[in-house]
């Protein structure tokens, strides 16, 4: 049965996901707009809602501000309009007049045109049979002979019921605190989530969840959406006085245009929307499994152990010292070897070398090669940093190609982290990278590179060309994406870490051309269990990056037991930054004991159902839970910060279990049944003290008498 139904009568078209239903018409204006978004129905209880709108109260209204597909810059429209043209005269509105429509196996077309000018906007709808989200997007083409400029495109508005009260969770933060979880009343009026650096940001990411203000991780209805786009974004999310909610959201940022020529067209990226019951666990957990099935390249791998190479060494980098650093490395198991910035060029600060992507002669007299076979040799794959949109002014790259970078030519060229940015917007700046990125992979058999970006854009100038400004944002992120593209399909075995001074660059954008993604640069432990918590509200904890560092934390000066870093970071795809020709032979004991321990638990973590039993908090532990599909397994890990004399000690009650059940302990061989764990609970024995930590990994007796049979 086609999840696309259609009811000529009353114009409505009715999306069905498994559990959801999604509804909208073309009302009598010729404009798309809302009827329902949330639990099942069938077409013709979806045609029940369609009513008539009401009559205007007053001159003043205007159409309501909430309640279409697309809200156009047009007619008596007064809230965030999502779409805004100017044409060659002047003009500014748009008037829709529909087209037809195109189904094509799970994705619907509605196209339009403006009854006056030759624009043609097209809205598009993708379910999937295993999901219920649903992708939409724009794609806006002019059809004159005179050009037009999108003031805005904005991907797709989505509205909701009618609630008593609305509630919003959305993360904010900076570098190395990213993350941050905030959950608030919906204020009436308009809040604007976005990011005007050129890249997702550390400071906001483009996600958002609202609810009635009643949702907790495991009760009420939520609903979500995520922008697949790794530039400058923005979602306007608004309340009306009427009681309604609503958001819209696309590319860009104010005061951005992007000019259509004749014939040209823009298609805007992805906003994917989901409606779950079952609270924000349920929301987080729709998320991932869309994630792992949909836009993944490998999502059915499992993340090395890495090993990173940048708080051991800084940029000082040789063959030498790797070569040590990576037998250590091999020893504790780590089945990936990334050797971090400082091997290139004049590399040795940050102030030279970034744009001169050959081996520094002096420190690998023979190149890349002699480290790349040993790391092989050692049993672990090798990993290479890399930073391919920068350029230091100190670099032969800069002082050959001077235009390369964002400028504008009046303009002081402000430099972040004394670099500059170079304008991948530029076709041939987008094919150097790609020329060296692929010979420096082909050539020395790299498996990994650890993409970074270290700055955001300033004086985002394109001095080549009129409209240049206007156009950089949407030509340099498809341009990013295109070397990704093509370096992915030049070398399938290939893999990536997006990075941009940690999170500044995590979204489904991004995550579709990558494997993992770095969270933070923060790895304090405390720390990360905030950043952790924000994060894998939407992105799973295979694609979530986490490594175990040294002690006191360069960051923040805290020190807590190497148990603890290990097991924080045990909650995403495990990874070890410290210097490892320091670590006592104890914790190189510890370490490999630890490492053993994540590889038998990291198929639950990395591709299991994870549930939050409680947050991180500083005067109570925190767990999370990870379980198979089928429920055969299911891995607890539990933090203490401070232990407090007299504090109670709740038993933690693990949810998804099989009903009837009996779960054995792997570690002590204790056996429970699953009625009594989920609803009498499990008492962890964390051991005593601040900075306690412990795993739990429970497996069904039935599956644990097959794997012994």
């Amino acid at each position: 049965m086609s999840p696309i139904s259609f009811a000529p009568d009353t114009g409505v078209w009715l999306l069905s996901t498994p559990r959801t239903s999604y509804a909208l018409r073309i009302d009598e204006t010729g404009a798309p707009c809302h009827v329902a978004w949330g639990p099942r129905l069938a077409l013709a209880e979806a045609e029940e809602l369609a009513v008539p709108p009401a009559p205007e109260a007053s001159s003043f209204e205007g159409r309501p501000p909430v309640g279409e597909e697309l809200p156009v810059d047009g007619g008596a429209r007064y809230g965030p309009p999502s779409l805004q043209v100017r044409f060659a005269d002047g003009s500014r509105a748009f008037e829709w007049q529909p087209t037809g429509h195109q189904v094509d196996e799970g994705e619907l077309t509605l196209s339009f045109r403006d009854r006056r000018y030759p624009l043609r906007v097209a809205l598009h709808y993708r379910v999937r049979e295993d999901t219920d989200v649903i992708e939409r997007w724009t794609v806006v083409r002019n059809d004159g002979d005179e050009p037009v400029t999108l003031l805005r495109a904005d991907s797709a508005a989505w509205t909701l019921p009618p609630q008593r009260d609305y509630r919003l969770s959305h993360v904010t933060g900076q570098w190395s605190a990213e993350s941050q979880l905030r959950r608030d009343r919906l204020p009436y009026g308009e809040t604007v989530l976005t990011s005007r650096r050129g890249i997702t940001s550390h400071h906001a990411n483009p996600w958002l969840m609202l609810d009635a203000g009643e949702a907790t991780e495991e009760h009420g209805r939520v609903w979500s959406a995520a922008l697949a786009w790794s530039g400058s974004w923005r979602v306007t999310v608004q309340r009306t006085p009427d009681g309604r909610a609503g958001f819209t959201g696309g590319p860009g940022q104010d005061g951005t245009t992007v000019p259509l020529a004749p014939g040209e067209e823009f298609a805007t990226p992805p906003f994917a929307g989901l409606c779950t019951d079952g609270g924000f666990g349920a929301a987080s957990r729709a998320w991932h499994a869309y994630v792992l099935a949909h836009v993944l390249p490998h999502a059915d791998e499992f993340a090395p152990v890495l090993y990173n190479s940048w708080e051991a060494t800084g940029f000082d980098v040789d063959e030498v010292g790797q070569k040590a650093l990576a037998e250590r490395a091999a020893a504790l198991g780590v089945e990936l070897y990334v050797v971090d910035d400082g091997w290139f060029g004049a590399r040795r600060s940050d102030r030279a070398g970034l744009g001169d992507w050959t081996p520094a002669p002096d420190r690998f007299p023979d190149g890349l090669g002699p480290l790349v076979r040993a790391v092989h040799g050692l049993g672990m794959r090798f990993g290479l940093w890399v930073e391919p949109e920068m350029v230091n002014p100190d670099s032969d790259l800069y002082r050959e190609h001077p235009d390369w970078v964002l400028h504008f030519p009046d303009r002081p060229r402000s430099e972040l982290r004394n670099q500059l940015v170079l304008n991948f917007g530029r076709r041939d700046v987008a094919d150097w990278a790609h020329r060296w990125l692929t010979r420096l992979v082909g050539d020395h058999g790299i498996d990994f590179l650890k993409w970074d970006m270290n700055r955001a854009f300033s004086e985002a100038g394109w001095p080549d060309r009129k409209d240049g400004a206007d156009r950089l944002g949407p030509a340099y992120v498809r341009n990013l994406y295109g070397v990704l593209d093509r370096l992915r399909a030049d070398h399938p075995a290939l893999r990536i870490e997006t990075c941009s001074g940690g999170g500044g660059r995590v979204d489904l954008g991004i995550l579709a051309r990558t494997d993992q993604a770095w969270a933070s640069d923060n790895t304090d432990a405390a720390d990360r269990m905030g950043i952790q918590q924000g994060y894998g509200q939407i992105y799973p904890a295979r694609t979530m990056g986490a490594w175990v560092t040294d002690v006191p934390n360069q960051l923040t000066g805290r020190t807590v037991p190497l148990r603890f870093r290990f097991h924080v970071a045990m909650a995403g795809a495990l990874g070890i930054g410290g210097d490892l020709t320091r670590w006592s032979e104890e914790e190189l004991r510890e370490g490999a004991d630890l490492v053993a321990t994540y590889k038998k638990v990291r198929h639950l973590v990395q591709h299991g159902r994870l549930d939050r039993l409680s947050p991180p908090a500083e005067d109570s532990d925190c767990v999370v839970q990870y379980t198979a599909a089928d429920a055969s397994e299911t891995l607890l890990l539990a933090y203490r910060r401070v232990s407090r004399h007299g504090a109670p000690r709740l038993p933690v009650r693990p949810r998804g279990l099989t009903p009837g059940g009996r779960y054995r302990d792997a570690r002590t061989g204790a056996v429970h049944h699953s009625t009594v764990l989920g609803e009498y609970g499990l008492d962890l024995e964390l051991p005593a003290g601040d900075w306690a930590s412990t795993t739990v990994h429970l497996v069904r007796e039935d599956r644990h008498l097959a794997r012994e049979g």
